[in-house]
């Protein structure tokens, strides 16, 4: 990958790695919120996938 920036005139640089800190909770109604408006997403998103996984 960093030959490919290079071929255009950009220095690749080295990031350190960051780890998540954060612990996400879903239990509760606050939870129950999120995966119901993530779900929603995703059927809209992309509901040709999920008719064809149906119809397996």
């Amino acid at each position: 990958m960093n030959k490919k920036i290079e071929a255009y005139g950009v220095d690749a640089v080295v990031r350190p790695k960051i780890k998540a800190t954060k612990q996400l909770d879903l239990s509760g109604d606050f939870g129950r919120q999120i995966v119901k408006s993530e779900t929603k997403l995703a059927l809209r998103t992309h509901p040709k996938t999920f008719q064809k996984l149906a119809d397996m």
